[in-house]
């Protein structure tokens, strides 16, 4: 009786442990619909988080990152609302989807964060093209033209980083390519970080630095829009873009947002985003310099 019992209990063992085992084999194989593991490069699966576009379609809503302090390209109005340039092209992206538009806002240094972890779709919030960026993240077709630029007060005009007194700060807001420009070009230079651009542009006019680095647009609008500053060196380094990015390996997404940029061309979108979000900063001399129509850089 005893080792009846005995094989009855082991069979059941046997039962139950095979049940496991094939539920573990079945959990393996079975990916998280937001994982993706196409690299290809390594064969194993990427941690990278996102929707595809038939998710945010049947979601009824689009999470797209820009920023709340960066005027006029992205910020809250005194209305509580979001405006500028990209937010402009936020709310036509949404409109085209058919979808809400759910803005969450970003700083510099969290943008490539938030696309990995999920927090947004997509970053609309003046991104600059690098090769380095692109490796953790998918970027779509440019819509604007950017470079680096120096702003500084009228009292200590800053027209070259050469020769550089040591005691002086410059400026940056920490994950900008401004940051990483002046580390790997200009190491000897100190330079005082910030979080966001609100906080940069109150370090500058309460004197904490000598000038503030950062894209041309921005420096140019600061000064534009502030008595006393001059953008010295307008252009610092090479040329480059601002386009939308998504998670890596979002295709679906990549190439609804693709197609967009290159239909909306037909109706000269950005030229029409401009008037109505940057011609009151920068006037109708920059238009032509600072649009990029289709994805396509002339």
């Amino acid at each position: 009786m005893k080792n009846l019992k005995l094989k009855k209990l082991l069979s059941l063992v046997a039962v139950v442990s095979t049940v496991f085992a094939l539920a573990a084999c079945g959990n393996s194989g079975d990916d998280s619909v937001n994982n993706t593991d196409e690299s290809g490069k390594n064969g194993k699966k990427s941690d990278v988080v996102y929707r595809t576009l038939d998710e945010i379609k049947e979601d009824g809503t689009i999470n797209i990152g820009v920023f709340s302090d960066k005027n006029p390209f992205g910020y809250v109005d005194e209305n509580g609302e979001y405006q500028g340039y990209d937010v402009y092209f936020a709310k036509r992206i949404g409109e085209d989807l058919g979808v809400d538009v759910n803005f969450v806002s970003t700083e510099a240094a969290n943008r490539i964060e938030y696309l990995q972890t999920g927090k947004v779709d997509v970053i609309l919030a003046n991104f600059t093209v690098t090769d380095e960026r692109a490796e953790e993240v998918d970027f779509a077709l440019p819509y604007m033209n950017v470079a680096l630029g120096v702003v500084s007060p009228d009292s200590n005009v800053i027209t070259s980083l050469d020769d550089w007194n040591s005691d002086d700060q410059i400026i940056v807001i920490s994950g900008t390519t401004a940051e990483t420009y002046l580390i790997e070009n200009y190491p000897d230079i100190p330079l005082q970080k910030y979080d966001s651009y609100a906080t940069a542009k109150n370090a500058l006019e309460n004197g904490n630095g000598v000038a503030w680095a950062n894209d041309n647009t921005e420096v140019i609008a600061f000064a534009l829009q502030n008595k006393g500053y001059t953008v010295g060196i307008p252009e610092l380094g090479s040329k480059d873009t601002i386009a939308p990015a998504v998670s890596k390996g979002n295709e679906s997404l990549l190439n609804w947002i693709n197609e967009e940029i290159k239909s909306l061309a037909d109706e000269q979108f950005f030229h029409k985003d401009y008037d109505e979000t940057l011609v009151d900063t920068y006037g109708e001399d920059y238009k032509e310099e600072l649009v990029v129509e289709g994805g396509e850089i002339k």
